[in-house]
C-alpha cells in the first residue's frame, strides 16, 4: 500500500509540475502581456513605453528565468527607475521588497491582482471558503439522492420503477448547468413569485435564497443523473453475480443481501465517479456562480479572466489543478480500500 502511494505521489508532483508549466505559458503570452502593461501605464502610451515597463518589470526575461520567480526558486530583483534610480514596486498597490529575496508560491506568494488592488493571497481564501460551502452542500445533496436512486433502480432491474428512475436521471444528465439555471431563476421568480429584485443580491451583502440554494440545486440535478447512472450498472452487474445467488439460496432475505453483500462492491465504481466530481465541480461553479452572482472560486476566475489579471488567473489554474490531483489520489485510495484485489497487488 505504501509502495501504491508514492507511485500516485510521485506521477501527481511530476503532472503538477507539467500542468503549471502549461499554464503558466498560456496565461503569459504576448497579447496578455500587452494589456497587462497598458493597464498599468496609460491608454496612450507608445510602443516603446509598453515595451519599457514590460522590460523594466522582468516581463522579457527568459520564459524559465520567470517561471522559476513565480514558483519561488529564483531570486527576484527589486525594480529600479531607470531616470531616478530609486527602487519602485511593480504594481502601486501591493508591498514589494526593495532586496532581492525568494518570493513565489513555494514562499506563499501568489502575486499581486491588478484587477481587485490587493495581493492574491488576501483575495484567494474568501473565494474559496464561499466555494467550499457551496460545494459541500452540493454534494451532501447530490451523493445520498443519487445513490439511493442508482440503488433502488439496480436492485428492480427491468421494473416500472428502474423505468421511471432511468428517464429522470437521463434528463437531468442531459441539461447543462446554465440551462437547468436559468430553469430555476424563471420557475421561482417568474411563476412561483418566490424571488424578488432584491434577492438577486451578491454574496457580499449576504447569502440568500437565489445566490445559494439555486445554485447548490443547479449543480446536483446534472450530479445527480450521472452517479445515479453509475450506481445503477454497478448495481444491477453485482446482483446478477454469483454469490449474490448463492447468498439467497442459503435462505438470507433480499435486504440482508443488498446491504450486507451487494452494496459495499457495487460503490467501488460510483466511489471513483463521486471523487471526480470535485473537478467537475470547479467547472461547473464557473457558469453558475456567474449566473447567480455567487461570489466564490468561479467568479473570481472569471473577473480575473475579464480584467487580464495574470497574477490571479495564475493562481485559479494552480489551485484547479491542485484539487483534480489531490481528489485523484483519495479516489484512487478510496478504490483500493474497496478492491481488496488492489491491495494485495
Amino acid at each position: 500500500m505504501l509502495k501504491f502511494l508514492a507511485r500516485r505521489i510521485g506521477v501527481m508532483a511530476l503532472t503538477m509540475f507539467c500542468l503549471s508549466l502549461v499554464v503558466f505559458f498560456f496565461v503569459n503570452l504576448e497579447p496578455n502581456l500587452k494589456k497587462l502593461a497598458i493597464f498599468q501605464t496609460e491608454m496612450r502610451s507608445s510602443q516603446q513605453e509598453l515595451e519599457g515597463w514590460l522590460a523594466r518589470n522582468g516581463y522579457r526575461d527568459n520564459f524559465f528565468l520567470r517561471y522559476g520567480r513565480w514558483i519561488g526558486v529564483v531570486e527576484k530583483q527589486p525594480v529600479v527607475d531607470p531616470n531616478t534610480q530609486e527602487i519602485v514596486p511593480r504594481f502601486r498597490y501591493c508591498d514589494e521588497s526593495a532586496t532581492p529575496e525568494y518570493s513565489g508560491i513555494l514562499q506563499g506568494d501568489f502575486g499581486c491582482s491588478t484587477a481587485f488592488k490587493v495581493k492574491v493571497e488576501q483575495r484567494m481564501p474568501e473565494a474559496l471558503k464561499a466555494t467550499g460551502l457551496l460545494m459541500l452542500w452540493v454534494m451532501l445533496t447530490m451523493v445520498p439522492a443519487s445513490l439511493v436512486i442508482g440503488v433502488l433502480a439496480g436492485m428492480r432491474e427491468g421494473s416500472r420503477l428502474d423505468r421511471w428512475l432511468s428517464v429522470a436521471s437521463i434528463t437531468s444528465t442531459a441539461t447543462p448547468e446554465y440551462v437547468s439555471g436559468i430553469i430555476f431563476s424563471v420557475v421561482f421568480a417568474t411563476w412561483l413569485k418566490v424571488l424578488n429584485g432584491s434577492a438577486a443580491t451578491a454574496t457580499s451583502e449576504g447569502i440568500s435564497f437565489y445566490n445559494f440554494t439555486l445554485p447548490v440545486m443547479t449543480l446536483s440535478i446534472y450530479g445527480i443523473g450521472y452517479i445515479a447512472r453509475m450506481t445503477r450498472a454497478s448495481m444491477t452487474e453485482v446482483m446478477s453475480s454469483q454469490y449474490i445467488r448463492t447468498a439467497r439460496l442459503k435462505g438470507l432475505s433480499f435486504r440482508a443481501v443488498v446491504m450486507k453483500h451487494a452494496l459495499r462492491n457495487a460503490l467501488i465504481a460510483p466511489f471513483t465517479v463521486i471523487m471526480l466530481q470535485f473537478p467537475w465541480l470547479l467547472s461547473g461553479v464557473v457558469v453558475v456562480e456567474a449566473i447567480f452572482r455567487y461570489q466564490g472560486f468561479g467568479f473570481l476566475l472569471v473577473s480575473a479572466a475579464s480584467n487580464n489579471d495574470i497574477d490571479l488567473v495564475l493562481a485559479c489554474g494552480l489551485v484547479s489543478v491542485v484539487v483534480v490531483l489531490v481528489t485523484q489520489l483519495i479516489s484512487d485510495i478510496g478504490y483500493a480500500y474497496l478492491n481488496p484485489r488492489i491491495r494485495m497487488s
